[in-house]
């Protein structure tokens, strides 16, 4: 069989942005030809996926990741981090797997992009060229619309943890530190946002913390939305296991219709100022809303939205040639911005880049997506879809996915979302940074 026709079945396999399934069916082999030079902006599950693929598809093709931090903190499973239920090193990788698999990494942050050049500059200087550029830089905070919040008082402070990392210790360690009987106020940004169901399962995360704790304190949750993603899964969850809904209820929801709109904070006096009234507070988290990272602005690709438009079977940006966008910061709607997101996109965006770079034809993609969110020990749950490219649009597939049911409460259902939650945590870091 020739190399072409085992890159085509290849290409196939990935364009279908399963998991197990490409790992199952994988085998390597190497294309020759002209130097082919890919370069990567940014090493999260979209960037990392992405080199890796890159390099199992063809390993004739030059391969650069550039990411600002020496190790990548995953957002999904940080929420147990600040709980105290899992470590911050559990969530910790290093791109030494994408080294040995031949992708040159460095360490450095990318100033900008020139697109007519197809260089990228960094901020120690240097330049590299390029001949396709994957940009995946996560997303940036809208700071002003919160008056007294900035990134100085969120990295002091007042974190919003929504980059895994420092700041996720820093809240664990203020939750430890609250007094009993302490209070919590946590903003829920507005849509689209990181993780639709985060800001939700933290709040149960903390609970859960509290309730063991500290069970005199109250978490109070003003959102900027009406509603949320699992909405119906997380409440139920919440009167199960911490009282919603009842005088003694440790969590507080206040939607956007009774002033759950966050406007302000007084970081010295540890305030939240909302539409209608003014909260008191021992520990604060602030989400901000969000946009894409700093560099697809300082390049140019964001539209009005203050994300990145792209083509959905490539996600080459619709403003620039020869520059792809994964990950949170492009507009794949449908698909939402989460790290399993990411993940599926970046297999969709090598397996065209390969094609494009090669001449070959550019494979029909279609996506997966999962979330899982625990709400208590024993008590997880999960949405998810499967994604197909048609008429020029990403679209769900009819029937392909669904919510973890609710209409009974399964103890035995929901203590298996649980595990294959954790076991989706491993497989898919390893599929990205094994």
């Amino acid at each position: 069989m020739s190399n072409q026709h085992n890159r085509r079945n290849f290409l196939k396999i990935v364009g279908a942005g399963g998991v197990a399934t490409t790992a199952a069916l994988y085998t390597p082999f190497a294309i020759g030809g002209a130097s082919k030079k890919v370069v990567i902006i940014g090493g999260g599950m979209g960037g990392a996926t992405a080199a890796k693929y890159i390099r199992m598809m063809d390993k004739s093709v030059d391969v650069t990741l550039i990411s600002a931090d020496a190790n990548y903190y995953t957002g999904f499973a940080s929420n147990e981090v600040i709980s105290g239920e899992r470590s911050l090193t559990s969530i910790t990788f290093s791109y030494a797997g994408l080294r040995k698999r031949g992708v040159k990494v460095i360490i450095d942050t990318a100033a900008d992009i020139n697109a007519q050049a197809r260089t990228v500059k960094l901020a120690s200087g240097t330049s590299i060229s390029y001949d396709r550029l994957i940009v995946a830089p996560g997303i940036d905070f809208k700071f002003d619309d919160i008056e007294g919040y900035d990134a100085r008082v969120a990295n002091e402070k007042i974190p919003h943890a929504w980059v895994a990392g420092s700041q996720t210790k820093m809240l664990h360690n203020q939750l430890r530190s609250m007094k009993n009987g302490g209070t919590v106020v946590l903003s829920a940004p507005p849509n689209p946002f990181r993780c639709p169901p985060g800001p939700y399962e933290r709040v149960s995360q903390m609970a859960l913390y509290l309730k063991h704790n500290k069970p005199k304190s109250k978490i109070i949750v003003l959102d900027s939305k009406d509603k949320f993603s699992k909405f119906g899964l997380f409440t139920n969850g919440w009167k199960k296991h911490y009282g919603y809904g009842t005088d003694n209820s440790m969590i507080e929801w206040i939607p956007a219709y009774k002033g759950g709109r966050i406007e302000g904070v007084d970081a010295d006096a540890m305030t939240v100022t909302a539409e209608f009234d003014d909260f008191k507070a021992d520990v604060i988290n602030i989400i901000p809303a969000q946009k894409a990272g700093k560099i697809a602005f300082t390049a140019g690709l964001v539209n009005d939205s203050g994300w990145c438009p792209i083509q959905g079977n490539t996600f080459e940006s619709t403003i620039h040639k020869n520059i792809h966008v994964i990950g949170d910061a492009s507009i794949a709607s449908p698909l939402p911005k989460s790290g399993y997101a990411a993940n599926s996109e970046a297999k969709v965006c090598a397996a065209a880049i390969v094609a494009l770079l090669n001449s070959d034809k550019i494979p029909d993609p279609s996506f997966v997506n999962t979330c899982y969110s625990v709400i208590a020990p024993g008590n997880g749950i999960s949405v998810a879809m499967v994604y197909a490219y048609k008429n020029g649009k990403i679209v769900k597939v009819k029937g392909s996915g669904g919510l973890t049911p609710d209409e009974q409460f399964d103890k035995k259902l929901r203590a298996r979302e649980v595990e294959y939650g954790y076991t989706w945590f491993h497989n898919i870091t390893q599929d990205a940074f094994g």
